[in-house]
């Protein structure tokens, strides 16, 4: 299969563009930064462009089978488009070339839920301050993704991983339609999830949350190897 990915050169993205290489696909990797990205294969090709660029989307979705939209933005209080305005040149070039298949991760964030091993500390300061406060323009933009993706009459799925954290392989990962009681998310298990829903019609047209179960890290692990790893 031909396939697009956007947001390739993010820790997701370069996960899913090697095991996708890996599964025989044919990929196409877009990012801003073609000169740094890591990979390189026979049946990969790099493409510098920028997703709020509708020439430059056309051009990488033209003659594809699927687009995979692994876009990320750093959370803070500035306003953000990057993921609707982004996705919606997506969706027009997907019309456009006549492209069904599209998955896209947005987040268990969106829609935030007290998680039943959260504890008080998670549900009631942390999950709040990062949904309401951090990052509350990266979520509005993320709901205005998911909006413009579900009006689209393409064959979507919204994936909405939860905390995302590193993993060296892909674990027994649970998918759940809408929400899940888990609040954390490997990322080598949100690609694998996503290169999965290419071959699975059952998640078409469906937002469904991926849960990590195995080897999960600490609240206070996670946020000292991803939180503040970031800073």
């Amino acid at each position: 299969m031909r396939i697009a990915v956007f947001g390739a050169n993010g820790p997701t993205g370069r996960l899913l563009t090697g095991q996708a290489l890996d599964a025989g696909h044919q990929v196409t990797a877009v990012t801003r930064q073609p000169d740094s990205f890591p990979l390189r294969h026979d049946r990969l090709e790099v493409v510098g462009a920028d997703v709020l660029d509708p020439a430059a989307v056309d051009s990488a979705v033209a003659q594809r089978d699927a687009v995979l939209s692994t876009l990320g933005v750093t959370a803070g209080k500035q306003p953000i488009f990057t993921y609707s305005r982004g996705v919606a040149n997506i969706v027009a070039a997907m019309k456009r070339h006549r492209v069904r298949r599209l998955a896209v991760v947005s987040s268990s964030g969106v829609d935030p839920h007290p998680y039943s091993d959260g504890g008080f500390l998670f549900n009631r300061v942390l999950m709040p301050y990062v949904t309401r406060v951090l990052g509350k323009t990266m979520y509005d933009d993320m709901r205005r993704m998911e909006a413009l993706v579900r009006a689209s009459d393409l064959d979507w799925t919204i994936l909405r991983p939860s905390g995302l954290y590193h993993l060296p392989s892909v674990t027994d990962y649970t998918l759940v339609e809408g929400h899940a009681d888990g609040r954390f998310t490997a990322r080598v298990d949100l690609a694998a999830s996503m290169l999965a829903m290419l071959h699975d019609d059952r998640c078409a047209r469906t937002t469904v949350s991926v849960i990590t179960t195995d080897s999960n890290p600490t609240l206070f692990q996670w946020i000292r190897r991803e939180a503040l790893a970031k800073r």
